[in-house]
């Protein structure tokens, strides 16, 4: 394993397609003594999923934390939605349905 400083954008994270679990590279494994910051093509050969044992062929990358969703190459269309996190998308969906409740509210004061 490297403990030099790792790029950060490298550090996807890795989800068990047989059970859900999701590899955080930026916490490592305890129970298998990986340490944090560990990238997971550079996890052990005899590496296993600890929930369920699955081998390592069995994991798909759902990309680093926080990153927008979807395809890369399809983040430069719409009117700039596409580029946001998924925080971000909740704040504006929640945000606006917030404020439409707002003004149907106040159409109660109008008489």
């Amino acid at each position: 394993m490297s403990t030099e400083t790792t790029d950060l954008a490298a550090l996807d994270r890795y989800e068990c397609q047989a059970c859900g679990y999701v590899y955080e590279p930026t916490k490592g494994d305890d129970k298998r003594q990986v340490p944090p910051l560990t990238p997971f093509v550079e996890l052990p050969d005899d590496w296993r999923c600890p929930v369920c044992g699955a081998r390592t062929a069995k994991f798909s990358n759902i990309g680093t934390k926080g990153a927008p969703s979807g395809f890369k190459e399809n983040l430069g269309y719409g009117l700039g939605v596409n580029t946001l996190t998924p925080g971000q998308k909740n704040i504006l969906i929640f945000g606006g349905l917030v404020l439409a409740f707002l003004f149907f509210m106040s159409l109660y004061g109008l008489q």
